[in-house]
């Protein structure tokens, strides 16, 4: 990770951690940059936001750099980040940009930077950004007469999206009940017409964005009041996402969660059983549950485990050629149909199985027994002193050897927030609860967390 840009873009509380100078200053970059490489032609970029009150005010300042750099600017206004991927690489972008900060309250935002491929930004060429943010490279010369750049509204790219959407589905879903939240964000724009087109009785929570909703109660993140709605309506499933919707996770009829392990587990055998699964493995990140593992071991189902972060699942993903994988936390990718997680897409890909299998979500679910796992986020003054603490090491050694082989505990630095989190997996609740709170006791006793 580097000083700016962590594990999914540059990330901070807007115009305190993200300023509106940074994204004029990332513009900058991004349309001379891409302009450099591709001489022969005008550089275009497109542009996503989600519907956070400060997106529109990163909108501004990055199309000001990007123009002034002389790259035309394309505006898909509120839409998701996988669709952001798929209008770069299907309508020949040079880059794609993304405003958003994912699940995070509504007082933050991010930048995320996709390339060309649809994939993530390389590492490379961020530290190149970062080196320019921090005044360290030769100032970009300005754009001047008809070199200026020009904005464009491309409202459009996001209707073929949602096209794609629905060609993707391979039955219909008339006569299910479908409940989606929208967590007051970007899938607002988006998943009622998917579900709408594609024949279901759609039902929609958490779609009247203000600026100041978004993930608020909400949402993946807080999954309480679709597991609440899909009981009392009577739903057949209901589906959760994030503020620019590249997460999913479901609810069974009976307000059961339905995570991301369990849609990979889901989705993985059904693909194995159509001769659709790559390798025959699917690539999961350190934090999948045992309960995961040992379901597929049952199966026969290889898998690969990564660092936690979406872009890591995908790196692999490309690497080996596997063509399923994800993270817990709802972060699933489809590489036959997308390049990132894409919660909607996710969405019809478990309503496929359900209708293929004639099974309900429980029942499917139900085949994967789920360790207990406790997981708290501690805010900290600094996540690396944080973690690499001696007191703290020693506190998570004893765990590790407490727990033998019946679970595990893991230690992470969250790569977009002042944040370290601390997991249990063992036999039962109270052991993780108790396990966790004995390192997070010694991280407040050698005065790193940051007390609310």
């Amino acid at each position: 990770m580097g000083k700016y840009f962590g594990t999914d873009g540059f990330r901070g509380e807007a115009n305190v951690d993200l300023t509106v100078e940074h994204a004029y200053k990332v513009g900058r970059f991004l349309g001379w940059y891409y302009g450099k490489r591709n001489p022969d032609e005008k550089c275009r970029i497109v542009i996503g936001k989600d519907t956070r009150r400060s997106s529109y005010m990163f909108e501004y300042s990055l199309v000001a750099g990007l123009t002034a750099s002389g790259a035309d600017a394309y505006l898909l206004h509120v839409t998701t980040t996988p669709s952001v991927s798929y209008v770069v690489r299907t309508e020949g972008f040079h880059c794609g940009i993304m405003i958003s900060a994912s699940h995070n309250p509504y007082y933050d935002n991010g930048i995320k930077v996709i390339n060309e491929r649809g994939e993530k930004l390389e590492e490379s060429v961020i530290e190149e950004i970062e080196r320019y943010l921090d005044g360290e490279t030769e100032e970009i010369p300005f754009a001047t007469k008809d070199a200026i750049g020009k904005t464009v509204d491309f409202a459009a790219g996001r209707n073929r999206y949602i096209g794609y959407l629905i060609s993707i589905a391979t039955r219909s879903f008339k006569n299910r009940k479908v409940a989606l939240d929208c967590a007051n964000g970007s899938a607002s724009a988006i998943a009622k017409s998917v579900f709408d087109a594609l024949g279901a009785e759609t039902h929609v929570i958490n779609n009247e964005p203000n600026g100041l909703n978004i993930n608020t109660d909400c949402g993946s993140t807080h999954i309480g009041g679709l597991q609440k709605y899909v009981v009392e309506q009577g739903c057949d499933v209901g589906f959760a996402y994030d503020g620019d919707a590249d997460r999913c996770l479901a609810v069974d009829r009976n307000g059961n969660l339905v995570d991301g392990d369990l849609i990979m587990y889901i989705c993985g055998k059904y693909m194995k059983a159509q001769g659709a699964l790559v390798g025959n493995k699917i690539v999961t990140t350190v934090m999948s549950n045992f309960g995961l593992y040992k379901a597929l071991d049952r199966e026969g189902i290889g898998y690969e485990k990564t660092a936690v972060g979406d872009k890591y699942v995908y790196e692999n993903m490309a690497q080996n050629g596997y063509c399923l994988g994800g993270e817990q936390s709802g972060h699933i990718i489809f590489s036959k149909n997308a390049t990132t997680g894409d919660g909607i897409l996710t969405s019809i890909k478990v309503m496929e199985v359900m209708l293929e299998k004639k099974q309900p979500l429980d029942q499917l679910a139900s085949e994967v027994e789920i360790y207990p796992q406790v997981l708290k986020n501690v805010r900290v003054k600094d996540k690396k002193e944080a973690q690499d603490d001696a007191d703290v090491q020693a506190e998570v050694a004893k765990v590790t050897e407490s727990l033998g082989d019946n679970g595990r505990i893991l230690l992470r630095q969250s790569g977009t927030e002042p944040v370290v989190r601390v997991m249990v997996e063992a036999p039962d609740h109270e052991t993780c609860e108790r396990y966790v709170d004995q390192v997070i006791e010694v991280m407040r006793k050698n005065g790193h967390i940051i007390e609310k």
